[in-house]
């Protein structure tokens, strides 16, 4: 019996790799990443990998697997062009940042556009209707959407559950790595009022020394005392590319070779994505912007890949050395390993100053209001506990005054809901009010809608926030006007100062023409005979923000 089930799980494994290897490469060159699964970014966890092409646009993609297009999107900003592709597996593929799509696609795209007038588009398809076998071309690689540079997008999803899976261990046969992960720094976290780092209440960091063979240490003395945890910066990296990747697992183990903490990215859904900013340092990543992984799991911290005795926190309460194991790995094996020492030290526990808060729970519903200000944060939006801290000032000129949310950044898993009175309630066009987030010197549009005096928004994090008013129009600024006639090809830069250009829209003789949007918001039109007759045509711009606001260009030429 037992013969039967080890001779059944070595053909399971056996056949799980052959049809992962079935898989063909999306494109004809050999892969290089430029990204990999579970990186970490703002907000979210990178979704798939990142396929280098060699530099430049208009690279061939190809169908890795038979299947049928299932949906298509474009947008100037997020994957820009995208294509998923359904397979009989059970799997769906996503290719992003898209340059444009093969012509049996891209016909039915522009069709769409014409018909819905408009650039920005998501159209689903059922199993009958467009079908591409292995191999064949269906996009050409591009740059569009939040792109920093020429690559595609490559994601896995399980079609049922449209949960995210890692694509590299379909593509590790095609892809060399012999390249361990790198740890850079190393974070002690003590637990407000229950424990104390070389005496000292505040978190505190640590470079490690890495040797020219990788071989990391940490060359610091650390004592502590009650309850603690670490957090981690490290990259990993591979054969061939000057690219930094997020590590795929991360183990801590105390000397006795039990696991404290352990963290492996394979799969997820985008439900889960937000639980980064419980996962990460968020302060830390806030103002400096490095990740720093923490080794622990906070109470609200619900991911699904991370798991820990005590839930990774280290509970200091004995004069002696504590000997740790951290062990990075990557997809192919390689390990970087570091032996940490923590000096159990007896020392006084700064306590917790409560004094002008209000404690918040993780787990419960909490309330909040002040003059002039309303906060409610359903329960399951705060990973942890907190003393909430208020102040507000109030500056010559605002129509409010400026309600700072607590000390420093604390991120929300969804939205809390923030209602902020108006204090000069002045103007007719209620539209124009709105919530703006300050960040330094940078504010960012929230927006909202009016109620009696106040007006009612959603945040997505504890921080300083005000109103203010938007009554003004998008520009509409011309580019390269001397060579449109030359170039066959109009083109214009839309800005807004506050609230974001919602909308546009294009017309030559009050007909629709379609423009198209880049990632800097620029759009442009191609002239062309089949659209445009010969003669003298008006065209017409006309951009919307998000508070209304109208601006309206005009031209007339001849053609």
């Amino acid at each position: 019996m037992k013969t039967k089930l080890i001779l059944a799980y070595l053909w399971a494994c056996a056949s799980a790799v052959c049809a992962q290897e079935a898989w063909e490469s999306p494109l004809d060159f050999p892969l290089f990443l430029a990204g990999n699964c579970g990186e970490l970014r703002p907000n979210h966890f990178h979704g798939g990998i990142d396929l280098k092409t060699q530099g430049v646009e208009g690279k061939a993609v190809r169908a890795p697997r038979a299947g049928f297009v299932s949906r298509v999107s474009v947008s100037a900003w997020g994957y820009g062009n995208a294509l998923y592709l359904t397979h009989a597996d059970g799997t769906t593929t996503v290719y992003g940042h898209l340059q444009r799509f093969a012509p049996r696609i891209a016909r039915i795209v522009r069709e769409a556009q014409q018909q819905q007038e408009s650039f920005a588009l998501n159209l689903t398809f059922d199993s009958d209707s467009l079908r591409f076998e292995q191999g064949e071309l269906i996009a050409y690689s591009g740059n569009t959407g939040s792109s920093g540079g020429p690559h595609v997008h490559f994601e896995i999803r399980d079609t049922e559950t449209e949960e995210l899976i890692d694509p590299l261990p379909y593509y590790k046969h095609q892809i060399r790595d012999t390249r361990a992960p790198r740890l850079l720094s190393v974070m002690a976290i003590p637990v407000e009022g229950e424990g104390v780092v070389n005496g000292k209440s505040r978190k505190q960091t640590w470079d490690v020394a890495n040797d020219a063979k990788g071989r990391p240490a940490l060359h610091a003395t650390i004592q502590a005392w009650g309850r603690i945890g670490l957090a981690i910066r490290a990259n990993d990296y591979m054969d061939g590319t000057g690219n930094i990747y997020g590590v795929k697992e991360i183990r801590l183990e105390d000397e006795a070779g039990e696991t404290l903490f352990h963290s492996q990215i394979d799969r997820f859904s985008f439900d889960e994505n937000r639980y980064i900013n419980a996962w990460t340092d968020y302060e830390t990543y806030t103002r400096q912007r490095k990740f720093f992984a923490k080794c622990f799991i906070e109470p609200g911290n619900r991911l699904r890949f991370l798991e820990g005795k005590n839930r990774g926190y280290l509970d200091i309460r004995e004069e002696r050395p504590y000997r740790l194991t951290l062990t990075l790995s990557d997809a192919y094996g390689n390990e970087t390993r570091m032996q940490l020492r923590i000096e159990g030290k007896r020392q006084a526990i700064p306590p917790l100053s409560t004094e002008g808060t209000e404690l918040f729970h993780w787990h419960s519903l909490n309330l909040f209001g002040a003059r002039g200000i309303r906060l409610r944060i359903p329960r399951g939006n705060l990973y942890n506990d907190i003393h909430f801290r208020y102040a507000f000032r109030e500056e010559e000129g605002r129509i409010a005054p400026v309600h700072i949310l607590h000390d420093k950044p604390v991120p929300l898993h969804r939205q809390a809901h923030l209602s902020l009175r108006l204090f000069q309630d002045s103007i007719a066009n209620k539209a124009q009010y709105g919530i703006v987030q300050w960040k330094g010197t940078r504010r960012t549009w929230i927006g909202g809608t009016y109620r009696d005096g106040w007006i009612d928004g959603q945040i997505r994090e504890l921080g300083t926030y005000t109103l203010a008013i938007d009554s003004v129009a998008p520009r509409i600024t011309p580019l390269r006007a001397t060579e449109w006639k030359r170039r066959k090809r109009f083109e214009f830069r839309l800005t807004d100062n506050l609230s974001g250009v919602e909308s546009y829209k294009g017309t030559v003789d009050g007909r629709f023409v379609l423009f198209e949007m880049d990632k800097h918001s620029v759009i442009s039109c191609r002239l062309d005979r089949e659209n445009i007759a010969r003669g003298k045509h008006e065209l017409k711009i006309i951009a919307t923000d998000a508070c209304g606001n109208t601006s309206t260009y005009t031209h007339s030429f001849i053609w």
